[in-house]
C-alpha cells in the first residue's frame, strides 16, 4: 500500500465513523473541500461510490458499508502497533540482546542480573558469550561490550567501569626452574602460553609500554588455547607465561600462586565499554541496562573486594 492509499483509506473510515465530513476534516487537519476531494479521488481508483450525500446527510453505500467491515479494524490494528512501540520506547520491556567477552558477563554483568531482573521485569536479557569482536549490527544484538581499544569510532561508547591493567604473570615454581624475565623482549626466550580469539586466525597480542609508546611483543609455546581462563589455569600449573586482566587474577596473586611480571612496562588501558550503533531512539529497555550496569559496577569500586 502506497502512503497516499493508505491516507485517503484513513480518510474514509474516519469519514464513515464520525459521519460527516466537517468534523472528520477538522479531526484529520485538512479542508472539506480537500477531503471531499481525497474520497472522490479514491471513489474513481476503486470504481464505486462509497457515500451516499446529501445536503443534510452522508450514509455509506453498499459497498462502502463492506469496505468499511474490512478496513476499520486494520486501522485500530495499526493504532494498538503504534501505541505499543511508544509504549516501548518510554517503559523498559522486550527483549534486550547483548554481546559481550565471557569475563565481561562475570565480572560486569553477572552482579548486576538480580538487580536488573528486579527492577525491570519485563526485560528479557539475552547475553551471549562473543570473544570473537564480530559484527553486533549484522548479527542482531542491540549492543555489545568491549574493551575500548577494539570499539570502532562510528559507534556509540559508554564506560562501564575504570581502568583495566593487562600483566604477564606465572608461577613461583617456573620463575624458580626457568628465570624471570626482566623486560618484555626477553619473553622471547620463555615458554609463553598464547591464546586466540574465537574466529581468528592470528595470535592475541602481547602489549607493553615504554616511554608512553605501546608496542607489541610477539611470543611462543607449546599452548595455543581460545579461553583465556584456561590460559590462566595453565599459567597455574606451572605450564608457562600468560598475560591477563590484573584486577581479575587478584585472588591468584594475593594467594601466590602466580607472581605478576613487568608491571613497569604495562600502564592501565581503556577498560570495557557498552557500544551501540547509535544515539537516537534508543530503546527504554537499553537505557535501563546501561544506568544498572554502570551503577553496579560504581558501587564495586567503591567497595572493593
Amino acid at each position: 500500500m502506497r502512503g497516499s492509499e493508505y491516507a485517503d483509506l484513513k480518510a474514509f473510515v474516519m469519514i464513515a465513523e464520525l459521519g460527516a465530513f466537517a468534523r472528520a476534516a477538522e479531526q484529520l487537519g485538512v479542508s472539506p473541500s480537500a477531503l471531499s476531494q481525497t474520497i472522490r479521488g479514491l471513489e474513481a481508483r476503486l470504481g464505486v461510490r462509497l457515500f451516499n450525500r446529501t445536503t443534510r446527510s452522508i450514509g455509506l453505500t453498499e459497498a462502502g458499508s463492506r469496505l468499511f467491515v474490512r478496513v476499520q479494524p486494520l486501522f485500530d490494528q495499526f493504532e494498538e502497533a503504534i501505541e505499543e512501540v511508544n509504549a516501548s520506547r518510554d517503559t523498559p520491556r522486550g527483549t534486550l540482546r547483548i554481546a559481550a567477552p565471557q569475563m565481561a558477563l562475570v565480572h560486569l554483568l553477572q552482579p548486576m542480573l538480580g538487580v536488573f531482573q528486579r527492577d525491570y521485569p519485563d526485560v528479557v536479557l539475552d547475553l551471549h558469550s562473543d570473544e570473537s569482536l564480530s559484527d553486533i549490527v549484522a548479527n542482531g544484538f542491540d549492543a555489545g561490550i568491549r574493551l575500548g581499544k577494539h570499539i570502532d569510532q562510528d559507534m556509540i561508547a559508554v564506560r562501564l567501569g575504570p581502568d583495566l591493567r593487562q600483566i604477564a604473570v606465572a608461577s613461583p615454581e617456573y620463575l624458580e626452574k626457568h628465570g624471570t624475565p626482566s623486560t618484555p623482549e626477553e619473553l622471547r626466550e620463555h615458554r609463553c602460553i598464547n591464546w586466540r580469539r574465537a574466529g581468528q586466525t592470528s595470535l592475541y597480542p602481547w602489549e607493553f609500554a615504554r616511554d608512553g609508546s605501546w608496542f607489541e611483543v610477539a611470543v611462543t609455546g607449546s599452548l595455543i588455547v581460545n579461553d583465556c581462563a584456561v590460559a590462566l589455569q595453565a599459567a597455574v600449573d606451572g605450564l608457562g607465561i600468560t598475560v591477563w586482566t590484573e584486577e581479575w587474577m587478584k585472588p591468584q596473586i594475593d594467594s601466590g600462586k602466580l607472581v605478576p611480571l613487568l608491571r613497569e612496562f604495562s600502564p592501565p588501558s581503556r577498560g570495557f565499554y557498552l557500544y551501540h550503533p547509535s544515539r537516537t531512539r534508543m530503546p527504554a529497555s537499553l537505557e535501563a541496562f546501561i544506568h544498572v550496569v554502570r551503577q553496579v559496577a560504581l558501587a564495586g569500586a567503591d567497595n572493593p573486594a
